[in-house]
């Protein structure tokens, strides 16, 4: 009896050891599970945080347009002379219209002279180039340059202001409004950071924009009158190659940049930051936040000849087509094998044809899903041949297959 009872008590106790050992280690596992559980790359990207101290902010992909940051980009706020983007939007418009040339002389009005805040000392009756007057306002920020390019373009200060509230409508920009060229405080007079990157997006497709935005110091008047870029980040950020800064007591302390980086161009635009260099140290915060998670793929500039067709019934037999706009997208760095494109065209297109004319699509896909369309416009006027010239074209092709 006494050999049977330990047997019974062995197998009790050896049941509650196993017993008590199972429950240990599911609840070691189960306190254990969260931890040892690898978050998707979903998860990862979305607990992912930019913070910036300016009031508004975005960071924008230049080709795309795509938003790969954004703090109340919408929120409208004085933008100092950052105004003087539009400015120069107008201009290098007008130069690329034809309406005036690079060696132009423009001469300097009373009122221009009369402008205050940051200048280049015109006086009333000095002569500069068109060229001095735009590296003047990328550069030193001329407000005197601003008014008298706006004067020689459109006439008087106020029509060029009318000017650059109709490009702002045209442009699609909801939360702008300008009252002068210069930035100079004023009422109704302000934008939004988004507003700012599309004016940024647009001036960057005129070399003219590029090149002048780009200097950093540069020798007026001879060399009597020295100006230096007061885009900081032109020195000291790696790839900084175009932007304009901005400040008064309302907006405190603006910039719009734009920097390029194996192929990625990327556009940020800060408003209200609050503290002086706050507004070149917030911007490198987005710019590295965007190169270091983003890669291009890019597939056309703007303007780029994409291929030719063949014309019917035309003056020319074949006629170039470009891209509207660029054609690109950015993607988290490991996806670009997952974007694709294809161009949307016809064989042959009939004459007449006008320049601009839209005449097919360019379109991007991203995982099989189409995140991009642009249209593909002809580059040139094809006026309709006459019959006699039609008659013979026919006979040339004739002789051609003898």
């Amino acid at each position: 009896m006494k050999a049977q009872l330990k047997v019974k008590v062995m197998v009790l106790l050896c049941l509650i050891l196993s017993i008590t050992l199972a429950l240990t280690v599911g609840l070691s596992s189960a306190w254990a599970a969260p931890a040892a559980k690898k978050p998707a790359k979903e998860d990862v990207a979305t607990a992912t945080q930019l913070e910036t101290t300016a009031v508004t902010a975005v960071l924008m992909d230049y080709s795309s347009g795509q938003i790969l940051f954004q703090k109340d980009m919408h929120t409208s706020r004085p933008m100092a002379s950052v105004t003087k983007l539009m400015t120069m939007l107008l201009i290098c418009e007008a130069e690329s219209q034809g309406k005036i040339k690079m060696t132009d002389k423009v001469v300097a009005s009373e009122h221009a002279c009369s402008m205050g805040g940051s200048q280049i000392f015109l006086e009333p009756g000095e002569e500069m180039t068109v060229k001095e007057m735009l590296i003047s306002i990328a550069t030193g920020s001329a407000n005197d340059c601003s008014v008298a390019m706006a004067e020689a373009i459109a006439g008087s200060e106020e029509a060029f202001v009318d000017m650059m509230n109709k490009k702002a409508e045209e442009m699609g920009l909801k939360n702008t409004h300008f009252s002068n060229p210069t930035g100079l405080p004023t009422e109704n007079h302000h934008t939004s950071a988004y507003d700012m990157a599309l004016v940024l997006r647009q001036c960057l497709r005129y070399p003219i924009f590029r090149e002048a935005s780009a200097i950093y110091e540069y020798d007026l008047r001879g060399g009597d009158f020295k100006l230096w870029n007061t885009n900081k980040l032109l020195k000291w950020y790696s790839g900084a190659d175009a932007g304009k800064t901005g400040w008064t007591n309302e907006a405190s302390y603006c910039l719009a940049a734009s920097a390029k980086r194996d192929g990625l161009r990327l556009v940020s635009v800060v408003l209200g930051c609050p503290m002086p260099r706050t507004h070149f140290t917030e911007t490198i915060k987005l710019f590295n936040y965007g190169f270091a998670r983003y890669k291009a793929v890019n597939m056309a500039e703007a303007g780029q000849v994409i291929k030719e067709l063949e014309v019917g019934k035309g003056q020319v037999e074949r006629v170039k087509v470009v891209t509207k706009d660029p054609v690109g997208l950015v993607v988290v760095k490991g996806q670009e094998k997952n974007v694709e494109g294809k161009i949307n065209l016809p064989d042959k297109l009939d004459a007449p044809i006008e320049k601009g004319q839209v005449v097919g699509n360019y379109i991007v896909t991203k995982d099989g899903q189409e995140v991009l369309k642009v249209d593909l416009l002809a580059a040139n006027e094809v006026k309709k041949a006459s019959p006699l010239q039609l008659l013979n074209n026919m006979l040339d092709r004739l002789y051609s297959m003898e």
